[in-house]
């Protein structure tokens, strides 16, 4: 290139010159100066940011913690973080929780201080013997919950339906498990 169209091209204060040692194209791709100046750039044509961007280097003169360290805190837009919450709750903490020992000012378990809440309703309630008797027929103690008597009125129903099997006492049965279900389905729901 010749030296009045270098000069020409110094003298317009408007087009950004590469950087690169004698070289006076137009200087359009920028690169970072450093790692620890990333805002400030040096401007290439684009022959001569190639080549820059080859020889670039972040990493480089960092040890290893250092370029995990790095590394961490790009995860977070080099924002300030710290752990949320306290980790695993202790045993103490876990057994509060389930007494209900805890505060809920947003009343975001909707009245029920327990998560449990359904069977802790089917606990609190005397049961009578037919409720008693119809729980010895499916086979559980109470508190029980609506969902788990319906898992086991399937399974029951399905072991003992009549077309299943051949015994007589099968009908018999099932008459007992399906009156069973109401009167369980009736104390849990009124």
């Amino acid at each position: 290139m010749p030296k009045l169209e270098i000069i020409d091209r110094l003298v317009d204060p408007g087009v950004q010159l590469c950087e690169w040692p004698d070289c006076a194209a137009e200087g359009e791709h920028r690169a970072p100066r450093s790692r620890d100046d990333m805002d400030s750039y040096r401007w290439f044509c684009l022959e001569h940011a190639r080549e820059y961007n080859k020889g670039w280097n972040y990493f480089a003169g960092m040890s290893d913690d250092e370029v995990e360290a790095d590394r961490r805190a790009d995860t977070v837009w080099r924002r300030p973080s710290w752990p949320l919450g306290d980790g695993p709750p202790t045993p103490e903490q876990a057994r509060a929780f389930w007494r209900g020992d805890f505060s809920d000012p947003f009343d975001a378990l909707g009245g029920k201080a327990r998560p449990d809440s359904d069977r802790d309703a089917a606990s609190e309630t005397p049961v009578n013997d037919d409720v008693k008797r119809a729980l010895y027929i499916f086979g559980m103690e109470p508190p029980v919950t609506v969902d788990e008597v319906k898992t086991r009125y399937k399974a029951l129903v399905k072991r003992h339906h009549p077309d299943a099997g051949e015994a007589e006492a099968d009908e018999d049965r099932i008459k007992d498990i399906n009156q069973a279900y109401k009167v369980i389905l009736s104390f849990l729901m009124p």
